[in-house]
């Protein structure tokens, strides 16, 4: 493998019924400065069916070019249709780096690409940047530079591993989704726009869609709040709930819960944050009666402001909090809710 005819960033722009999803745009913005540290530019890989007309949206987001892969077989997400497609635009277009968002479907379809164009792949990272390999110097081993290092929770969240693939291309990873910051959209930006079809021929590997059945869901998602009021196993029960739910209600916001609150079946899955729920970082992050392990901090840590309450002062989560409160939860959130109040109420 000659290393030097891989250029350039691509990001994998996951579309669904003809919309782009949020991942794509955060991994856009990550990739801008990963190309900027590389001096290469980014491209974006929009596979579907009648796509085409979404490439502006992503160079609004900082695509410099879009590589359309449209064909009537990609209209629903299938794995054998959608690898072909991307490793077919890997084989030809020989990317440096390329970046899926650890989705549903990326996490599908990540391993496989990565397995047909003979490259490793890091999933679930958290932290990408250029960097060298290995990171310090070693007697007698070529230190290698430019090189994607892929972070990533490892051992159940319990230790952070850093992991790069110095001799094969591309470099790939799945990164998180909430985890990259998407940049400003560039208002009436234009990426070169190119159209390639490797050809799809149905064969016993191509799943059958019968029908397909959206499920309609009943709560918000908690990556798009601002402030989210969130609970855990020292809330005590699912009825004492009620009292984050007041809190959330008097500032907008939000309640989430962590994965012991989950596992006892208080509250859906959809409300985790942490590493194996969802990653999040509103202007305003209350952790109330969550300890604090590593596994929830990963989801959370980087909300603009955290503010603890828990009875334990040497719980885990003041480490990280701007603002902790050591006490009775069942005594303090009532008091703030209601002070919260009087405050509205007096300023309006």
């Amino acid at each position: 493998m000659n290393l030097e005819e891989y250029k350039g960033v691509y990001v994998f722009a996951q579309q669904v019924d003809n919309e782009i999803s949020s991942i794509a745009f955060e991994l856009l913005g990550k990739a801008k400065d990963l190309a900027k540290d590389l001096s290469t530019d980014v491209t974006a890989v929009l596979i579907g069916s009648e796509v085409k007309g979404l490439a502006d949206q992503l160079a609004e987001y900082g695509a410099d070019k879009v590589i359309v892969v449209d064909d009537p077989e990609l209209k629903d997400y299938r794995t054998e249709p959608y690898a072909h497609a991307l490793s077919s635009v890997i084989n030809k277009y020989k990317p440096e780096i390329m970046l899926v968002g650890a989705t549903a479907i990326g996490r599908d379809l990540g391993p496989r690409v990565s397995a047909r164009v003979a490259t490793g792949l890091t999933a679930d990272c958290t932290v990408l940047e250029i960097g060298d390999f290995p990171l310090q110097a070693v007697p007698g081993q070529e230190q290698l530079h430019n090189q994607l290092l892929m972070t990533r929770p490892a051992f159940g969240g319990n230790t952070i591993a850093t992991i790069a693939c110095p001799y094969n291309r591309p470099q790939m990873a799945t990164v998180r989704a909430g985890v990259m910051q998407k940049i400003e959209p560039i208002k009436g930006a234009k990426a070169v726009v190119e159209e390639f079809n490797p050809g799809f021929t149905p064969d016993n590997k191509y799943v059958e869609i019968l029908d397909i059945v959206k499920s309609v869901a009943e709560t918000v998602d908690i990556m798009d709040a601002k402030i989210l009021v969130s609970g855990g196993r020292g809330v005590g029960s699912p009825e004492n709930f009620k009292i984050l739910e007041d809190l959330a209600a008097v500032l907008g916001g939000t309640v989430s819960c962590s994965r012991a609150v989950v596992d006892s079946g208080w509250k859906p899955k959809d409300l985790q944050v942490g590493q194996t729920g969802k990653t999040v970082r509103p202007n305003v992050y209350f952790a109330i009666g969550i300890s604090g392990a590593i596994q929830h901090v990963a989801g959370m840590e980087e909300s603009d402001i955290i503010v603890a309450i828990n009875k334990d002062a040497d719980a885990p989560i003041f480490d990280v909090a701007d603002y902790g409160v050591v006490g009775d939860l069942n005594k303090i959130v009532p008091k703030l809710t209601e002070a919260l109040k009087a405050e509205i109420a007096a300023a309006k």
